[in-house]
């Protein structure tokens, strides 16, 4: 599978114009909550600096400026995607909470120990060197600073995940053909999803790159996850 930085951008770039609609529909509305369960996690922890990586058109961002006195810095590897971004922050006059880069999740332009938060909403599994970019994560995190990651995953039921397999290989095909500019980028997403190391595997990974008291909670039957870690 291509994890090339330069075809991740291109590809997120080709799909900016849908992609709100399309994770609206993908999902059934969900992902709007579990973003909105990230925001009461960072809430916990009063932080005043977070960082957002692969913000996309920001959602995570824009609902982590509900917390008080705390500034966000989005960053992602696609430009349209942050044209889309600051659009939605103008629109909702957060400019002075929400400042947004082009940037790579795995060379980040940051000092070391500078955020108190550091959130990624579906973006790990598309890092070309997923150790590398957990790596940069720490660097930046302030010590006891908490990483919170929403990922896809898979239902480890069997049962779950039969009816996961026939919801991912016939209904979101079926739905990109129709709505998308790119049904090919949805499909490498799918794919992406059911190789991605998810739950045990993530945090040993987590783990392994140091990052501890690992927590991770299931989503929607275990399609997506929640994962918390400190520095």
């Amino acid at each position: 599978m291509n994890k090339n930085k330069n075809h991740i951008k291109k590809m997120f770039d080709s799909i900016s114009d849908e992609y709100d609609f399309l994770n609206n529909v993908i999902t059934i509305g969900q992902h709007l909550k579990w973003k909105s369960e990230i925001v009461e996690i960072a809430k916990s922890v009063n932080p005043k600096l977070i960082l957002d990586l692969a913000t996309g058109t920001s959602d995570i961002a824009i609902n982590l400026s509900q917390i008080k006195n705390c500034k966000i810095i989005g960053v992602d590897i696609s430009n349209d995607m942050l044209s889309k971004a600051q659009k939605k922050i103008d629109k909702k006059n957060l400019s002075e909470i929400i400042s947004l880069k082009t940037g790579d999740a795995q060379n980040l332009k940051f000092n070391d120990n500078k955020f108190d938060i550091v959130t990624i909403g579906y973006g790990i599994r598309n890092f070309e060197q997923l150790e590398a970019g957990l790596k940069e994560s720490h660097r930046v995190l302030k010590d006891d600073g908490l990483l919170i990651i929403l990922e896809t995953s898979v239902p480890s039921n069997k049962f779950l995940k039969f009816l996961y397999n026939i919801y991912t290989l016939t209904f979101i095909p079926v739905i990109t053909r129709l709505f998308s500019n790119n049904p090919a980028a949805y499909n490498y997403l799918e794919k992406s999803a059911k190789e991605f190391p998810y739950g045990k595997n993530l945090k040993n990974i987590l783990l392994k790159v140091g990052f501890s008291e690992v927590e991770f909670k299931p989503k929607m039957l275990g399609a997506s996850t929640i994962y918390t870690s400190k520095k």
